[in-house]
């Protein structure tokens, strides 16, 4: 029996990067997986199509802004329609509007806290009374190392993601007790498609500072998610889980 059989996985931002991988092991760990997409159809659709012929599993990608209060409700409500539950939620959807504070604007500030830190809160509240029904559940909330240690020039996404950290523990003291965990992951310096487009000089400087001298890949941070997600960590909650090859070290 694979690790997350009979689960449904909701997550958010999975066609590309981290939460496509996030998808994959979920998949190849028999997980069902609703996902969301921000623009993409066809993109979205060939996901869809790559995870059902490659492991078998029941998958469906929804447009869907998780930043927007309503439109979170509107699809859990599409979710439980068509899968019947939700046993896991993913909070993977981010972005950033990096600038040094001085020359930040008020857009670039509230763009970065609506789409990564009141997301998580719209989908968390969402999923909330089916996982008080099931009397079980797991959330994960994607945050980063930047919202641990800050980072010039990143004054807004590490706020976000320092919110996500203190939302993360409350919400495992508020929800422990019916059975629901609820627990974070920090990523590090991960390879994706966004992480190709940098000078190969800076990258460099980043992985001789990390002491297992690589970067992760998304692989990396989808295993700590199936472990969180499936029943292996059932005596885990309120805590943040670095995946960043020792960085904070």
């Amino acid at each position: 029996m694979a690790l997350l059989d009979n689960k449904v996985v909701l997550i958010t931002g999975a066609t590309r990067g981290i939460g496509l991988g996030i998808a994959r092991a979920v998949a190849a760990q028999g997980g069902d997986i609703a996902f969301t997409f921000a623009n993409s159809v066809e993109k979205a659709k060939a996901v869809e199509d790559e995870i059902t012929s490659t492991f078998g599993v029941k998958v469906k990608g929804y447009k869907s802004n998780a930043a927007v209060f309503a439109d979170s409700e509107e699809l859990v409500k599409q979710v439980l329609e068509d899968f019947g539950t939700i046993n896991v939620l993913i909070n993977n959807a981010g972005i950033t509007r990096d600038n040094l504070l001085m020359r930040m604007n008020e857009e670039q500030w509230d763009e970065v806290i609506e789409v990564n830190l009141k997301s998580v809160f719209n989908l968390t509240k969402a999923c909330l009374r089916t996982f008080l029904k099931n009397r079980s559940g797991s959330i994960i909330n994607m945050t980063s190392v930047v919202g641990v240690n800050g980072n010039a020039g990143q004054a807004n996404y590490s706020a976000s993601k320092a919110g996500i950290i203190g939302f993360t523990k409350s919400v495992a003291k508020e929800l422990g007790s019916r059975n629901i965990r609820c627990n974070a992951i920090a990523p590090g310096f991960i390879e994706t498609e966004m992480t190709d487009a940098l000078d190969e000089n800076v990258v460099k400087g980043w992985v001789d500072a990390i002491p297992l001298k690589r970067g992760g890949k998304p692989e990396d941070v989808a295993d700590a998610c199936v472990f969180l997600a499936s029943d292996m960590s059932s005596y885990i909650t309120g805590q943040t889980l670095h995946v960043c090859g020792g960085m904070l070290t």
